[in-house]
């Protein structure tokens, strides 16, 4: 069994998948957009002029599989409950994921040594979601 992260954007996920290609090195394996799904969408459930917007994609970053949607398209993306981690090889790659990943976000906690960690910290994205950056002990 896999558990994999979907994150739902709300009309902000070209901006993400672009975000997360610069910062993390993400791959896109598939990008649907609304207006190449098969089926047309239900009356009402995205607003006129979304049919650009990603209806489903897979991103590759590193081994894990993180699946993204701009969802209804109401440009209100909220991500609350839960963090990603990552974890970097060294204390220099924590410092460089941690910077990129806050840049235009949100520091919740320092990059810094702990009684687990030479490095970790949290922060979030300028998207809105939220990080913890490792180095593995």
């Amino acid at each position: 069994m896999q558990v994999q992260p979907y994150l739902f954007f709300d009309g902000r996920c070209e901006e993400a998948i672009e975000f997360y290609k610069k910062t993390l090195g993400a791959k896109v394996e598939m990008l649907m957009r609304f207006k190449d799904s098969p089926e047309p969408p239900q009356p009402g459930m995205h607003p006129p002029g979304s049919e650009n917007k990603i209806m489903h994609a897979t991103l590759r970053i590193g081994e894990t599989t993180v699946m993204a949607s701009d969802g209804h398209c109401l440009g209100k993306p909220s991500f609350q409950g839960f963090s990603l981690s990552v974890t970097a090889a060294n204390e220099a790659e924590a410092e460089r994921l941690f910077g990129a990943l806050g840049d235009g976000g949100q520091v919740q906690m320092p990059l810094t040594k702990t009684f687990f960690s030479s490095r970790f910290g949290m922060v979030a994205d300028r998207l809105g979601v939220s990080w913890m950056v490792i180095v593995a002990p």
